[in-house]
Parts: structure tokens; C-alpha cells; sequence
């Protein structure tokens, strides 16, 4: 009787507490019927930034919307980080047989659609890039060298070691520097403090790393580019995006006015209304 007991009970903690599956890079959420477009967010920014687009297009296209692993109340994955995430989704084009799909990528987003496209044998057709660099990390650091940006700084160990107090200091002094609109700012610090903070410092080390600059002349696809005009202004704007992409043979331009770089929190309709427009003369 006794044996039979533990028997019970040891099939009961069996199926009450299943073992955790193995965090994921990307998830990606479905809806809508038609040609695909795969949408990624930013660094630290859950796929949900897209939902007033996507609602716009899931009428007329399949709509793929991604999380990051880290963010949005997704569990981290082991590092590296950035190179997992782009394999995860090139992975997720081909087994899902997405032929001729678009990317709408913002900030990191917007980068890892570069990546995308430039990979041999791409699947991808076109790529809208939102505010997005193939260097950032040459755009912010003096004498940029990929190779001297480590894991192990004192700057990330410092970062790591903040109080949460001093974390949410520096989320709200960023938030302010990305949208002109107090409440998209507030979303975006909420994003922020949400992330995972090991994923924040060393993803963040990982996205400064990577030099996509030569890879552009593997780009076939054609390319949107939607560019804020805040707080810089036309000149540097134009200037920053003449220079970083200058190995990008053709691509379409369009300067995002009084907008900061979450253009579509801080010019909406704007926003939605290029990006059909984009779409639809593809």
C-alpha cells in the first residue's frame, strides 16, 4: 500500500511540474493571411510596438511578429546572444518556407534584417529598415574596433552591479533621448526595466560589435530606409546614413520629420501610412 502511495504521488509531481524547455532566441507570433512580413522590434522591445501596423496589414499579409529572447518577459538565453538570435531566424524564414518575405526592422531590428539579407542563399525579398545602422557601434565609440569590445569590461560590470534604483535612473534619462512623446517615453522605459539585465549589458556588447558595413554589398534586395530627423537634424541625419551605407548600391530614403527614433510612437499615422505605401510598390 505504502509503495503504491509513493507511486501516486511520485506521478502526480510528475506531471504537475514538467521540466522547463530550453529557452528560446526568438517567439514569434502569427496572424493574418497573405505574402509574409516578419516584423522585429529592438533592443529591449517586445514585439507588442507593432501591433497598431500590424492590425493595418493582417487584413492583406502575414503578419510574423517577434520577441527577443531577454525581453518582453522572455526567459535569456547563454551567450553569444545576437549571433543566436540571427541563426534562430534565418532558421524560422526556411522551415517555415517564407519565400519572398519582407523584414520591417527597427533599431536592432532593422540591423538584424541587414544581416538577414545579406546571408547567402536569402530568402528575403525586401527589407524596410526603421531607424536602423549596419555600425552602430562605429557611429559611438572613437576609434571603433570590434575586436576591443569585450564581455568582461568595467563598463559592463558596472552596468551589472547598479542597483535597480540607479538602473531606472538611466532608463528614464534614454527614454527621453528616444521619442518626443512623454507617454511612448514611459512605454519605452518600461521595456527597459522589463529587460533581463544580463541580456541588456551583454547583448547590448554584442549588438556594438557587429560590423555589418561590408556585408551590404551582398544586398540584392530592395531596400527602404526610414530615417528620424531627431534630435540631430537633416544634415547629420543624412550625413550618418550617406556614410554607413555607402557600400548599398540602391536603396529608398525617406527622412522621418519631428520624430525621434521610435518614429512610429512619435508620428503614428505617418508612420503606418509610409509604410503601406512602401509595401504596396514593392
Amino acid at each position: 500500500m505504502k509503495t503504491i502511495a509513493l507511486l501516486i504521488l511520485s506521478t502526480f509531481f510528475t506531471f504537475s511540474f514538467p521540466k522547463d524547455k530550453t529557452p528560446q532566441p526568438i517567439h514569434v507570433e502569427v496572424s493574418g493571411k497573405g505574402e509574409p512580413i516578419l516584423l522585429i522590434p529592438g533592443f529591449t522591445v517586445p514585439g507588442e510596438v507593432w501591433n497598431p501596423l500590424v492590425k493595418k496589414l493582417e487584413n492583406n499579409y502575414e503578419c510574423h511578429v517577434v520577441t527577443l529572447a531577454g525581453f518582453g518577459g522572455k526567459a535569456p538565453i547563454e551567450f553569444p546572444w545576437l549571433s543566436k538570435v540571427n541563426d534562430a531566424l534565418n532558421n524560422y524564414i526556411k522551415q517555415n518556407e517564407l519565400n519572398n518575405v519582407t523584414i520591417i526592422g527597427h533599431s536592432l531590428g532593422g540591423t538584424i534584417a541587414t544581416w538577414l539579407a545579406s546571408r547567402e542563399n536569402s530568402l528575403v525579398s525586401d527589407i524596410i529598415l526603421v531607424d536602423a545602422l549596419p555600425a552602430a557601434g562605429a557611429l559611438m565609440i572613437p576609434n571603433f574596433n570590434p575586436d576591443d569590445l569585450a564581455y568582461d569590461s568595467p563598463y559592463n560590470n558596472q552596468q551589472l552591479a547598479i542597483s535597480d534604483e540607479q538602473f531606472e535612473q538611466m532608463a528614464t534619462s534614454m527614454s527621453q533621448g528616444m521619442s518626443l512623446n512623454k507617454k511612448a517615453q514611459e512605454r519605452i522605459k518600461s521595456w527597459i526595466l522589463a529587460a533581463d539585465r544580463k541580456t541588456y549589458v551583454y547583448g547590448y556588447t554584442d549588438y556594438l560589435k557587429l560590423d555589418l558595413r561590408q556585408d551590404l554589398k551582398n544586398i540584392t534586395t530592395p531596400t527602404t530606409i526610414i530615417a528620424a530627423t531627431k534630435p540631430y537634424g537633416k544634415e547629420m541625419v543624412i550625413k550618418t546614413y550617406k556614410e554607413q551605407y555607402t557600400n548599398l548600391e540602391n536603396y529608398n530614403f525617406i527622412l522621418a520629420d519631428n520624430a525621434a527614433h521610435f518614429i512610429m510612437l512619435d508620428q503614428p499615422d505617418w508612420f503606418l501610412q509610409t509604410i503601406k505605401t512602401v509595401l504596396l510598390a514593392q
